[in-house]
């Protein structure tokens, strides 16, 4: 398959001893969720509408905020679905 310039391959740290055996095996492949999965988003009105607000009120060009939801396998096994249903704006400190 063909692999993004952009991804990287997956590095571990350094250790005294190895689970595993860290010669590389077989050809690479892609670890990202497009490649073998249909990807869904669905937004819950609600917490579009807080981040909305919330940004509006902030004063500051870019914030750092949290969308978080659940990621689910669909029934039939060809995708995947994440949905958003809160809005969490963090904390500045």
């Amino acid at each position: 398959r063909f692999v993004p310039k952009r991804m990287v391959p997956f590095s571990f740290p350094l250790s005294k001893c190895a689970l595993w055996d860290p010669v590389p095996m077989g050809d690479v492949i892609g670890a990202h969720i497009t490649y073998y999965r249909n990807p869904k988003l669905s937004l819950v009105e609600k917490a579009l509408r807080l981040a909305y607000r919330h940004a509006k009120q902030n004063e500051q060009k870019s914030f750092s905020c949290f969308l978080l939801g659940t990621l689910a396998v669909d029934e039939d096994g060809e995708g995947v679905t994440l949905t958003i249903d809160r809005f969490d704006p963090g904390r500045e400190v």
